[in-house]
């Protein structure tokens, strides 16, 4: 049966951190011979914490990457949710590697909790808003499971040094770890990227990176929802809960800038704000953002992107080297040494679960949470120069104190911070 954890569905932000923190200590007294194949079994069982359209289309993605895997539980704050997804996924090709009990359907502010508590499961699929995964990754590498996360991963540089923390002890567990920065398993990236490390383009001198398009979805407010439960249903909208979407939907681009250069940016200055989509129902973010993000050697990346319907639209990347320059949207490499991919365009969505399932089987090295973090933490260090007008380096960026969790995880009011002023907002 769906279980809905708590007298009135409410935890304090304290509990609910008390209450991780414990679950993880408790998880990590266990020994991780619970990971795939220790039991001998082949077939690879899998949890989906998150229940919306993405974990839904991330489950599907898992099933048809590999005929030995078959979601075991469900978890998600709310349960139409929950029951949404199975049906979709009961209805579809891979309906017959659902095993999903009701007794394996949970719902509330701890279901991931209880997920996670389950033995038989090996992999976690988490794909809840951006602000939750830090602490649901942080639990699921203490519980021993294998982890296969969207981006970004947090939305602010406490959650991400959060991430960081459990990406090392992932390490010493033998955890297999991919993030949803899924250019990092298509063919036509990989191809490029290989020739840029092998210096087919000479030094990086500059790049832009784009994702500028429309508007996104919505959803009106019932009269039936409370502030928070309207905020985390339109999650998007709010900082708190996304990141903003240079963080949510641009670090896409902003991961591919730092794969190809092969670091993080020192700083970044940027101009930014909320031009067109200024109604009320759209929250607190921003809907364009333009930063410069400078890397070691002087090299400068211009960052585009924008969410505002009837503009010129594009999703793309492009880096000048010394020798050359790669169109990453068009697979080409021109200069010196002149390249066209013309390789098979796989399925980028289900290739990154093949890799995580290949890597669990194997036992090989596959931890992508440092590539993710440090690029959520690029996206957030361009927004907090967007946010206050300043430019923020790295350092600043690693070591805010800025936190933007709400203070009670609770199905009542909360109120909608301000939307950022440039020269106002102060850095934090």
């Amino acid at each position: 049966m769906l279980i809905q954890n708590g007298s009135d569905g409410s935890m304090s932000r304290r509990e609910f951190v008390r209450t991780t923190a414990a679950t993880s200590v408790a998880f990590g007294l266990a020994s991780v011979v619970g990971a795939a194949h220790a039991r001998g079994s082949d077939t690879i069982r899998v949890g989906l914490v998150g229940c919306g359209g993405r974990g839904t289309g991330a489950a599907a993605n898992a099933l048809q990457a590999d005929p030995g895997v078959e979601l075991f539980a469900m978890a998600d704050l709310f349960a139409d949710r929950v029951i949404g997804s199975y049906d979709s996924l009961t209805g579809g090709d891979y309906r017959d590697r659902v095993n999903v009990t009701d007794s394996r359907k949970f719902v509330g502010w701890d279901a991931y909790q209880q997920l996670l508590a389950l033995d038989e499961m090996d992999s976690v699929i988490l794909a809840t808003p951006p602000h939750f995964r830090p602490m649901q990754f942080a639990a699921s590498i203490a519980a021993g499971k294998h982890v296969f996360f969207e981006k970004p991963v947090g939305v602010d540089a406490i959650g991400i040094r959060s991430v960081l923390a459990a990406a090392d002890e992932a390490d010493r567990n033998g955890l297999k770890v991919v993030a949803g920065t899924q250019r990092r398993h298509e063919a036509k990236y990989l191809q490029l990227m290989q020739r840029i490390h092998q210096g087919d383009i000479g030094d990086i001198v500059s790049g832009n990176i784009y994702w500028n398009g429309g508007e996104l979805w919505s959803k009106p407010r019932r009269p039936e929802w409370s502030d928070m439960e309207w905020q985390l249903r339109n999650w998007l909208y709010f900082t708190w809960l996304s990141g903003d979407h240079i963080a949510e939907q641009h670090v896409h681009n902003i991961d591919v800038a730092n794969w190809a250069i092969g670091d993080h940016p020192q700083s970044a200055m940027a101009l930014a704000g909320r031009q067109v989509r200024t109604d009320p129902a759209f929250g607190n973010i921003f809907d364009h953002f333009s930063v410069e993000f400078v890397y070691s050697g002087d090299v400068r990346v211009t960052s585009n992107c924008r969410q505002i319907n009837g503009c010129a639209n594009r999703v793309d990347e492009f880096i000048v080297g010394t020798k050359g320059r790669v169109y990453f949207g068009r697979g080409r490499i021109e200069g010196d040494a002149p390249f066209q991919f013309s390789g098979a365009h796989t399925n980028a969505y289900v290739q990154e679960h093949i890799d995580l399932f290949n890597a669990i089987r194997s036992g090989s090295e596959l931890n992508e949470a440092r590539n993710v973090a440090t690029s959520t933490l690029t996206a957030i260090m361009g927004r907090m120069s967007a946010y206050t007008g300043q430019r923020v380096t790295w350092e600043q960026a690693l070591n805010s104190t800025l936190e933007l969790t709400p203070g009670a995880y609770e199905f009542g009011s909360i109120p909608v911070r301000p939307v950022a002023v440039p020269g106002k907002t102060s850095l934090v």
